[in-house]
């Protein structure tokens, strides 16, 4: 091997461990918070129209309600504007821990015994891939789970 092949090696393998090193960097700093917007918006369904209940630095988050439910969800940053938000639906219940946090509630239902959709979420990622996340039940939620995509929970 000349001195030139292994310059063009080393540079790669130093290339390559840089992208990976960051690509851990980019994993690392995903998070999944997990928000119980029955909480947040329950005062405000009385009211049609839009109406603010979550602030997260920049970032805002409004319902729109619609006849006593929840017809979607909208997030505004202070200086880049309309934010994307998917809508998730999942199969099984939410429940909230000691620290206020949402996690799947234990249950005790036959393999093959589908609840249909018991909860719906609609979610953001913001500038630093935190994916925020507000739950509902479905029952809060004016058109259920239409358009909503299948939540695959962390392992």
């Amino acid at each position: 091997m000349n001195v030139l092949s292994g310059h063009r090696t080393m540079r790669f393998g130093v290339m390559l461990l840089s992208l990976l090193a960051l690509g851990g960097q980019a994993l690392a700093a995903t998070n999944r918070n997990h928000h119980d917007g029955k909480q947040l918006a329950a005062a405000k369904l009385h009211a049609d129209g839009r109406h603010e209940i979550h602030q997260k630095g920049k970032y805002h988050a409004a319902v729109d309600v619609k006849g006593g439910k929840v017809a979607a969800l909208h997030v505004r940053h202070e200086t880049k504007g309309e934010i994307a938000v998917k809508k998730y639906k999942t199969h099984r219940k939410m429940a909230q821990n000691a620290r206020g946090n949402l996690l799947y509630a234990s249950f005790q239902v036959a393999q093959n015994q589908d609840l249909g959709t018991e909860y719906v979420a609609y979610a953001y990622v913001d500038e630093n891939g935190n994916e925020e996340y507000y739950w509902f039940p479905v029952e809060m939620i004016l058109d259920g789970d239409t358009g909503a995509i299948e939540y695959v929970p962390e392992s």
